[in-house]
């Protein structure tokens, strides 16, 4: 019996070249600096391709996606002895490619989601240098293939080339309503060596905490593979401890089963229990798994837990049936963002930039964020950032917007991708939910595909023209029962018991008649939610800065330009933003103020959004979520999202902040629509004042609100103050009504102010609406640096005072209502010493 070996790695990134398939001249090939990456970015590297972020060379980079590449590098024969295995592991090929090592196919791939391994023992092991080579195919003219081998299917979709729907592919490289059309190829995820006697092939780990939350019990499995097949797993033990920080807390030893199986419990008395940002603190055990023969360590796996039970609370009540989460037992309103792929070239996401943009959700007091359907299973870093800062995940499985096929073999590539990537992020504490799809039950209903939900005969599904709902109901679910049971499954998102997708009454829903749709006023947008709103949005510009990095001529810098429409995906968006615009401000040509009034809309529409669903968590949890569309960007674009490709962030970030904070306050008047009534002013508008608490305790509190005229900043009546106001724990309280007379009132701003223990909490302001009604010259603001701060005042009542987002410096505030008499401070953190102060501006201010 040959002597068991410790697992040895050899890491493949460097030593790389590649080139165009097509080409055959031995210097063709070029140099690539290192692995994972992708073909665009090594193709930019070399000076032959310009960035297509850059004004309009999307489009000079379409060609990329329509050639196939190869890959190649040499491999150092490995010090492998005599009964040791040797095996190649990819993470992830983009997306059909040809392996060969010294001539010789060893593998096929066909699915950028899946991981591969491939036994290279008895290659490898003859001479001493290998030829490794990756020829990766076009995807977009293999997608176009394969949907022509199957006619009967119909390949309907929401944005993108239909035959995407074919191939198992980040789906937004075929363009997206925000993002460009870039059909990436290469080694995506790292690629290795792997030499050893024994390996630990899989770790899975279930944990109960008991009723009272006592004890927490971490029952972990290992699967252990021998180099031989019939390795004799009996000589192998398995070495189980628990710790946190430097210290074991719990340990055991097992025997390998014949079946190749070890488990153990180990039981963790007093448990630090992990919670979600804001309710706590977040501490993570490391559950580490060694096998040893002969005591000699081979292998070591490391899996970070925390301690805590999630679940999704789908009961039946006033409104329906509730759809919200709880976690160790607190009831969370789960305020957030949507998550797209924060670069269309994934590999130049580092663990740094992961964290970095999920840090960005901590002080915007966010708790839960939605992996999308249409990108990728995202990278460790990205789960690991939201286990340490408590942030939520909502993991959607890759498939969005379409009507996807089923036949044989793309079903099998389909289970083997959700197992694999079930396997590798079930362990994280942040996961609280996975969703079959995203959108694909709108798509059914759009294009009137047959769905019975009544009918339970999953072969009828798989002969319907809408067979991709064995997927969402059948595979899917039995892969995350079978591999991470805890964690709740929904069949897709939107969806709700096989209801239409926005029925309001259950389930989720993504509520879109807000820009797309209806395109109904944003000052309406709490009436429009369901029970969880998972999508929602307004558009708005990024920065001049980001739009400066893209725009080459100073001649384009105009809002209408020809580059910046081109740097927007969304169908229709110059008719959208000017509705909302025309609606509600005085519109301007200056591109200046012209991004300002578009991300002031975007500010308003969220806030409405946010404070009106939050406020209705209170009432009977009628709503337990709201996740705008979205955080982030893939390149600098106009789009939804809050912070743009450069983590700068939008005065919208800010906003919801504010109606997110652990304790507000909102006011707000009752709403009129001026379209309807051709902007005739209703005689009276009831007002209502409420205070809004994540707090597990219940608190009193003391209520202010201001009536101040919008014209003079002088207050038109005598203010309103409540002292020892009870506040719902984890509720709503409703505090304050009263009614506006637009007759005998000039038009003023409803100023509302909340204090806890005698420390000013929280604001909110209530202004007579449309905006563009209102005149705003002659705010006489004031902006003054003292060290580290900016202290605000103004003579008259101002509306969205943003400041610049300058790189390396944070604020603690921004977008802000002021109202005489209420100086409002704002840290600044990470601005250099000597460095010019901030520039800053208002609604308005540009009429002065």
């Amino acid at each position: 019996m040959a002597e068991s070996i410790p697992m040895t790695v050899v890491d493949l990134s460097s030593g790389w070249s590649f080139k165009q398939a097509d080409q055959v001249d031995e210097s063709s090939w070029l140099p690539v600096k290192k692995v994972p990456s992708t073909v665009h970015q090594d193709l930019i590297d070399n000076d032959l391709l310009q960035d297509p972020f850059i004004g309009f060379n999307e489009i000079k980079a379409e060609w990329v996606g329509l050639k196939s590449w190869i890959y190649r590098t040499k491999i150092a024969n490995p010090p492998a002895p005599d009964g040791a295995r040797v095996v190649l592991a990819f993470d992830g090929l983009d997306t059909f490619a040809h392996v060969r090592l010294d001539g010789l196919t060893i593998l096929k791939s066909d699915n950028m989601f899946l991981p591969y391994r491939v036994d290279v023992t008895g290659a490898i092991k003859s001479g001493t240098d290998h030829d490794l080579e990756i020829e990766f195919d076009s995807a977009f003219l293999k997608a176009r293939e394969i949907k022509n081998q199957y006619p009967e299917h119909k390949f309907v979709c929401f944005n993108g080339d239909p035959a995407r729907l074919a191939v198992r592919k980040a789906q937004y490289h075929w363009g997206w309503d925000w993002g460009p059309a870039l059909m990436c190829a290469g080694i995506w995820k790292p690629v290795r060596l792997e030499i050893y006697s024994w390996r630990i092939a899989d770790v899975r780990i279930d944990i109960n905490i008991s009723a009272d939350q006592t004890v927490a019990t971490i029952h972990t499995t290992a699967n252990i593979e021998g180099a031989e097949s019939d390795s004799d797993h009996s000589s192998v033990l398995a070495r189980f401890d628990v710790s946190i920080g430097e210290k074991i807390i719990a340990t055991n030893v097992a025997q390998c089963e014949s079946n190749g199986w070890a488990a153990s419990q180990l039981r963790v008395s007093n448990p630090e229990r992990w919670m979600p940002n804001g309710y706590g603190q977040q501490p993570l055990y490391n559950v580490r798994v060694t096998i040893t023969v002969d005591g000699i360590d081979l292998h070591t796996e490391t899996r970070r837990v925390g301690l805590r039970k999630v679940e999704l609370v789908q009961e039946p009540d006033s409104h329906g049936k509730s759809f919200y989460f709880r976690v160790n037992g607190v009831d969370i309103f789960c305020g957030g963002s949507c998550w797209i792929p924060a670069d269309s070239f994934l590999t130049n996401i580092t663990p740094e930039k992961y964290r970095a943009w999920i840090e960005l959700m901590v002080p915007a007091n966010q708790k839960m964020i939605r992996v999308w359907g249409g990108g990728i299973y995202e990278h460790d870093a990205f789960y690991n950032a939201c286990d340490e800062l408590g942030i939520l995940v909502w993991q959607d499985f890759m498939f969005g917007c379409g009507n996807y096929p089923c036949f044989p073999s793309i079903l099998r590539s389909i289970q083997a991708e959700a197992v694999a990537n079930v396997r590798r992020i079930r362990h994280h504490p942040c996961l609280a939910i996975f969703a079959g799809n995203n959108e694909d039950y709108q798509v059914a209903e759009s294009a009137h595909l047959t769905y019975d939900y009544e009918d339970k005969n999953e072969q009828h599904w798989l002969q319907s023209d809408f067979p991709a709902r064995y997927i969402y109901e059948s595979l899917l679910p039995k892969v995350c029962a079978a591999e991470a049971p805890s964690v709740a499954y929904h069949p897709g998102s939107p969806w709700g018991d096989g209801k239409i997708s926005s029925d309001p009454t259950v389930g989720d829903l993504h509520q879109w008649n807000v820009w797309h749709g209806t395109q109904e006023k944003y000052q309406i947008f709490d009436s429009l939610g369901g029970r969880f709103n998972s999508e929602f949005g307004m558009e708005a510009f990024p920065h001049l800065d980001t739009i400066r990095w893209f725009v080459e001529k100073e001649e384009d810098l105009f809002p209408q330009s020809h580059v910046l429409d081109f740097h927007n995906k969304a169908d229709g968006h110059e008719r959208r933003i000017a509705t909302y615009l025309v609606e509600n401000v005085r519109t301007a040509t200056k591109l200046e103020t012209y991004i300002h009034l578009t991300q002031l809309i975007q500010c308003e529409a969220l806030m409405f959004g946010y404070r009106g669903w939050r406020r209705q968590w209170g009432n009977e949890r009628q709503c337990g979520g709201a996740l705008v569309w979205q955080l982030n960007d893939c390149w600098p674009v106009t789009s939804w999202s809050i912070v743009d490709y450069f983590l700068r962030r939008k005065p919208a970030y800010y906003a919801m902040a504010r109606a997110l904070a652990p304790v507000a306050v909102g006011i707000r008047r009752a709403h009129h629509d001026w379209s309807v009534t051709h902007a005739r002013e209703p005689r009276t508008q009831d007002w209502e004042l409420w205070v809004v608490s994540s707090r597990l305790t219940e608190i009193t509190a003391d209520v202010e609100v201001r009536f101040v005229s919008v014209r003079t900043g002088l207050e038109i009546k005598d203010s309103i103050v409540k002292k020892g106001v009870w506040v719902r724990a984890n509720g709503t309280t409703n505090v304050l009504e009263g009614c506006v007379d637009n007759i005998r009132e000039e038009p003023h701003v409803l100023a509302a102010r909340i204090w806890v223990g005698g420390e000013l909490v929280g604001r909110d302001t209530d202004w007579p609406q449309p905006l563009k009604y209102l005149p705003f010259p002659g705010r006489k603001v004031k902006v003054e640096v003292v060290g580290n701060e900016m202290h605000v005042s103004a003579e008259r009542p101002v509306k969205c005072l943003v400041f610049e987002e300058r790189e390396g410096c944070h604020l603690s505030d921004s977008a802000i209502d002021v109202v005489p008499n209420d100086k409002q401070v704002i840290r600044v953190r990470g601005l250099a010493a000597g460095s010019p102060a901030l520039r800053w501006t208002y609604l308005g201010a540009g009429e002065q």
